[in-house]
């Protein structure tokens, strides 16, 4: 079955700004799961590794639950130089 990957082969478009928002803020993989799991998403930093390495697809609700837990607008994770497919 085909799969949609952005331009360098990863699965998703905002995990490399993810991973910048998150070093930015001072937050391990392990915390900012946390912080997510106290928002009620049940993750792991496995999970967040994945998603910044571009091996994960990402959802709308993924998006929403990475915007709550860093404290960022949703448009802040992707960026229009990344969508060039």
């Amino acid at each position: 079955m085909f799969k949609i990957k952005a331009a360098d082969g990863t699965n998703n478009l905002c995990g490399r700004r993810i991973a910048e928002i998150r070093k930015g803020k001072k937050l391990s993989q392990r915390k900012l799961a946390t912080k997510m799991q106290l928002l009620g998403f049940d993750v792991d930093h496995y999970f967040i590794r994945r998603v910044e390495n571009g091996e994960r697809f990402v959802t709308d609700i993924d998006l929403v639950i990475f915007s709550r837990a860093l404290q960022v607008p949703i448009c802040d994770m992707l960026s229009a130089e990344d969508a060039k497919l």
